[in-house]
């Protein structure tokens, strides 16, 4: 009796194992995602966009489509620009890098297939909210002739083409793309703050100053020049803090000085130890905060000053506040006028 059930015990351990080891196949099979698999195609290891080299030498304009935010970039006879700037020049160096990028990638890995995950990785088509970058080049005609939707996760680049789920990581490398304005060519100049030698200042209110320093000081070492020697700094920093704005300039937006609407609200004239001389004037606009620039040549500063023109010249550059603020301080703020000395009356004897 025993016997038999030690062979009733064995027979249902053995029916349990083998409907574990079926749940534990099952289980395996229903996790699989037979859509979202690598999948092995012919494509890897070839050109992302065949025949690129023909493709960008046609190309007329680029679009860029972002969940948030879409821009053109057009091949004008001046060049290249960005829709909407009334012809300002795009960064030479940003769009060799896009043009190299796009011919040299190439299809890698086969990824993802299901539209459920393409934005894990960057690939979720923008015109639908996706995370993606949709990149389009055009003809004069207006015809597309090249198209690719990418994106990163971590350090990883994917494609896909805008009419296909399936995913490929792909080898190469792309320019941010994000952010329109990061394409404007806003490295107007470079001025280190040890070249800085002086500055004139005239406020709104009609009031100038001159600071300077002399070659090899620090940079708090500004101090009221003639005529204005007399003159009692307020604080080192109330000094330095103007006089060196234009080591600080980054612009953050451009349109045509035509297009300034209104009066100037201060003069700021920047000297270098070289002789170069910048003048700036400011704009409190009613879209924002302006500034135009115009180089003087002189001396060994001439060279610098005509590459400065060039770029400015026509141009006004906007700035946050706060760097606005820089370059129009009152005054007041940065030094009090000497105190004038009052005779005592003579007294009358009687």
């Amino acid at each position: 009796m025993t016997e038999l059930r030690q062979r009733q015990r064995r027979k249902r351990l053995q029916i349990l194992a083998a409907a574990a080891g079926v749940l534990t196949v099952l289980a395996v099979l229903v996790n699989l995602d037979f859509r979202g698999g690598p999948v092995q195609t012919g494509r890897t290891g070839q050109p992302v966009l065949p025949d690129f080299a023909e493709t960008r030498a046609e190309a007329a304009e680029i679009r860029v489509t972002l969940a948030d935010e879409s821009y053109r970039l057009l091949n004008s006879v001046d060049g290249w620009t960005l829709e909407g700037t009334h012809g300002y020049p795009v960064r030479a160096d940003r769009l060799a890098d896009l043009a190299t990028g796009l011919g040299e990638l190439v299809w890698g890995e086969a990824r993802t297939r299901d539209p459920g995950k393409l934005n894990r990785i960057g690939l979720g088509d923008p015109r639908k909210g996706g995370t993606g970058a949709l990149i389009e080049l055009a003809n004069g005609d207006g015809d597309i002739t090249a198209a690719i939707i990418t994106g990163r996760k971590g350090e990883h680049l994917y494609a896909r083409r805008p009419d296909e789920q399936q995913a490929y990581q792909v080898k190469g490398d792309l320019p941010p793309l994000y952010n329109a304005d990061a394409w404007l060519d806003l490295n107007i100049l470079d001025i280190s703050p040890d070249a800085v030698s002086a500055v004139r200042l005239f406020d709104q209110y009609g009031e100038s100053l001159y600071l300077q320093r002399a070659v090899g000081t620090s940079e708090r070492s500004f101090r009221p020049g003639p005529p204005y020697q007399d003159f009692r700094l307020i604080s080192r920093i109330a000094a330095s803090t103007p006089a060196l704005a234009l080591s600080r300039f980054q612009p953050i937006g451009v349109k045509p000085a035509a297009d300034l609407t209104t009066r100037p609200v201060g003069r700021h004239i920047t000297e270098t130890h070289d002789g170069l001389e910048v003048e700036v004037e400011a704009y409190r606009e009613p879209d924002g905060f302006f500034v135009t620039l115009r180089a003087v040549e002189a001396g060994e500063g001439a060279h610098r000053g005509s590459t400065i023109n060039d770029k400015a010249t026509g141009w006004a550059f906007e700035l946050s506040e706060y760097d606005w603020n820089d370059f129009t301080p009152a005054v007041s703020s940065i030094v009090r006028p000497p105190e004038i000395a009052v005779p005592d009356t003579p007294s009358d004897t009687p």
